[in-house]
């Protein structure tokens, strides 16, 4: 059976180009479009992995890895940080003193490979 990964990420591009790189290799994925949905569906659906944008309306990439962090349901879930935003971010999510740091980060655009071998490694 195939593990499955949830994206969430508010841009459907980059949800569908990830879902379809999941799918072609090996995995089911998921997605939703704003931290809110997304941690609901985590809950719901206890994927292996999450990705996870940082930058979203509504409820954002932060505050979703803060309250999947702090659910006992949710918190042993590996979280794959992903974003546009400077690579100075990664310094400040790894070092907040209120959660774990993310299993990993990934600045858009996305190397590939890179991404899959990461997938791979965090859910064997």
């Amino acid at each position: 059976m195939a593990k499955t990964v949830l994206v969430v990420d508010d841009e459907n591009d980059i949800r569908v180009f990830l879902k379809t790189l999941l799918e072609d290799n090996g995995y089911s994925a998921i997605t939703a479009e704003d931290g809110e949905a997304g941690y609901s569906i985590a809950k719901k659906e206890k994927p292996s992995l999450i990705c996870l944008d940082i930058s979203m309306p509504n409820v954002s990439g932060v505050k979703a890895y803060r309250n999947l962090c702090d659910d006992s349901e949710t918190k042993d879930i590996p979280v794959v940080m992903i974003t546009g935003i400077s690579p100075e971010f990664e310094d400040f999510i790894k070092n907040r003193k209120q959660v774990k740091p993310p299993a990993a980060y990934f600045e858009k655009p996305i190397d590939k490979d890179e991404f899959i071998k990461t997938v791979n490694e965090l859910t064997s």
